[in-house]
Parts: structure tokens; C-alpha cells; sequence
């Protein structure tokens, strides 16, 4: 049972992020009808972002300190950061800990301008041209990012670490009343799992329960009849364009501390996500939700050794068997509408 229980956890924590970037890919689905495959990259810049200001904060200049000394007996070079020679030692190192966290913050209105930028520059000249175009186009604007930030950062993953007080893992298993030490899971994976449950709320919430929400769901319906409504939707849809990027690139920054970010990590996320929006149903935020989680559990029991030792390789192909089982009793996905990339 411990085991089933670890699996679960490792298959919500692989789920959220897939759910959250499946998520994005459909909002601007549903939305612009465009099939972005440049939404990987925009997972990657996210978490880079982490590692910009993790590094902007660690920025050091270097002193002699008297009171130490080397082997020769002459004082030693010791790296004093900036931010705490400005703000002391207890807000700077702070900041410097924090720095994640803090990202999230910063990545928000980057995220928006890059997704404004991408939308208003570029796909917006592909609305109306068949999918194999708009899917050639994005992903060439994929590689295009991909490799910027290998120039810019080299091809090797950079840390971002977590802050102190969740690098650490605690005994979930005590929790549900096992034996000490059977089920031990790192904190920031839970946090990880925890932030991605709000921010999927808060994105249905604000469809909901906001007029911009219900105005931008009535265009995903019928988006001529509310033009004609004299509202214009063109630019709600770009707005939800840049909330699209902000979802994938907060994603991004909270996902740096589990996987150093490396310059093709859009790319590994990237055809997983389109799985998951595929199964899920085109076009269904609620169906990319729930496919997500699904496919992020299967994925982890497949992992287990003792599953692996039967059927070897299995962890690697398993969410593409379940979609093709999926699609070939459900042609829609789980939740998918008639209609959608069916003309």
C-alpha cells in the first residue's frame, strides 16, 4: 500500500505539470484555434526566468577578509553578494533563498509581454491557415527559442534551488498512519502539486465567474455572434493568449527546483502535453485537467521497477498506448466537443 500511495504522489506530481501546460495549450486552442508548438518554450523561458533571477541576486563582488587566512598566511578573497551589502545579511540572503519563489512574480509580466509579442507579431497571420501550417510555424519559433537560450546559457541544466525550508522531505507516510519512513517525499514536489491545484482553479474561476471569463467562453462558442455584439474579441483573445503563456511560464518557474532547466526541456514536455490535450479532447479545459493527472499516474506506476522488469520499456510508451486505447473507443478524447479539427 505505501508503494501504490508513493506512485500516486510521483503520478500528481508529473501530472501537474502536464495539466498546466496542457491547460495553456488549450485555453489558445479554444480560443484562437491555433495549435501552438511553441508552448513548450514557453514552459523552458519560465523556468529560466528562475534561473535569471537566481543568479541577478547572487551577484558577487569580491573583498580580502583580514581575519582569514591562506596557507601562505595572506588574507582570503570571500565573495560578498550584493543584495546583502544593500539590504544586510538577513533580508539579502533571504532574497537570495527566496529566489524562486520571488520569480514567480517577475515571470508574470514577462510571460505576457512574450505572449502579446508572440500573438500580436506572428500567429496572428496564421488564424485562418490550415493546422499543418500554424504547427510548422510555432514549432519553428520553438527551436528558434531553443536555441537562443542555449547560446545565452549553455547546453548544460543550471540549478535553481528551492528555498531552505522545502529542499528537504518529510515522512507522508506517519501522516496516514504507516510505519516511519515508508513513504518519504520531497517538500517542494508537494508545494509543486499544491500550487498547480490553484492556479488551475484560479484559471476556471476567473472563466466562470468573471465578465471577462464569460465573454471570452460565449467567443470560444460563437465568436461571430459576439463581434456582432460590438465586443471586441479579438482582443480579449489576445489577453488570454498572454494568461496562456503566464500559466506555462509560473509553471515553468516552480518546475526549475524539481528539474534543472535545460534548453531543450520545452521539447521533452512539449509532445507529452499535446498527448495530454489530445486524450483530454480538443478544445476541453476540464478534459486537459483531467487527462493530465490521469496520464501523470499511469506514467508512475509504469515506472516501478517491478513493472519495468516484465515488460521493459514500458514507462517510456505507456501514455501513447493509453491514448491510442482512448482514441480508438472515444475518436473525441475524454471530454472533447463535436466539431473541433474535425472539418
Amino acid at each position: 500500500m505505501d508503494a501504490i500511495i508513493l506512485q500516486v504522489l510521483n503520478g500528481l506530481d508529473k501530472g501537474s505539470a502536464y495539466a498546466l501546460i496542457a491547460l495553456g495549450l488549450t485555453l489558445i486552442f479554444g480560443t484562437l484555434g491555433v495549435v501552438n508548438f511553441a508552448h513548450g518554450a514557453i514552459f523552458m523561458i519560465g523556468a529560466f526566468v528562475a534561473v535569471t533571477l537566481n543568479r541577478l541576486l547572487s551577484l558577487s563582488y569580491v573583498t580580502l577578509d583580514p581575519s582569514q587566512k591562506n596557507f601562505l598566511g595572506q588574507p582570503l578573497e570571500v565573495k560578498n553578494a550584493y543584495v546583502v551589502s544593500w539590504f544586510g545579511d538577513s533580508f539579502g540572503n533571504g532574497l537570495i533563498n527566496w529566489s524562486v519563489p520571488i520569480a514567480i512574480v517577475v515571470s508574470i509580466p514577462v510571460m505576457l509581454a512574450l505572449g502579446f509579442a508572440m500573438e500580436r507579431g506572428l500567429i496572428k497571420h496564421f488564424y485562418h491557415r490550415p493546422h499543418a501550417d500554424q504547427i510548422l510555424v510555432t514549432f519553428g519559433l520553438a527551436i528558434v527559442l531553443q536555441e537562443i537560450i542555449k547560446a545565452f546559457y549553455g547546453a548544460n541544466p543550471i540549478p535553481a534551488p528551492a528555498p531552505e525550508a522545502f529542499r528537504g522531505s518529510f515522512d507522508f507516510g506517519v501522516w496516514l498512519g504507516f510505519r516511519p519512513n515508508a513513504i518519504i517525499y520531497p517538500y517542494w514536489r508537494m508545494v509543486y502539486f499544491l500550487f498547480s491545484g490553484i492556479v488551475i482553479s484560479g484559471v476556471f474561476a476567473f472563466l466562470r465567474f468573471t465578465t471577462f471569463g464569460m465573454v471570452v467562453r460565449a467567443g470560444m462558442a460563437d465568436r461571430e455572434t459576439v463581434g456582432l455584439l460590438g465586443i471586441n474579441i479579438d482582443r480579449r483573445f489576445t489577453i488570454m493568449f498572454g494568461i496562456a503563456a503566464a500559466v506555462a511560464g509560473v509553471a515553468g518557474v516552480m518546475y526549475a527546483p524539481i528539474n534543472s532547466p535545460n534548453y531543450h526541456m520545452g521539447m521533452d514536455f512539449l509532445v507529452l502535453s499535446f498527448v495530454v490535450v489530445v486524450v483530454g479532447g480538443m478544445g476541453s479545459l476540464p478534459g486537459a485537467v483531467l487527462a493530465g493527472f490521469l496520464l501523470g499516474i499511469v506514467e508512475s506506476f509504469a515506472s516501478m521497477n517491478e513493472i519495468k522488469s516484465i515488460i521493459p520499456g514500458i514507462d517510456q510508451i505507456i501514455i501513447y498506448l493509453i491514448a491510442i486505447l482512448i482514441l480508438l473507443t472515444r475518436p473525441r478524447g475524454l471530454m472533447g466537443r463535436a466539431g473541433v479539427m474535425e472539418d
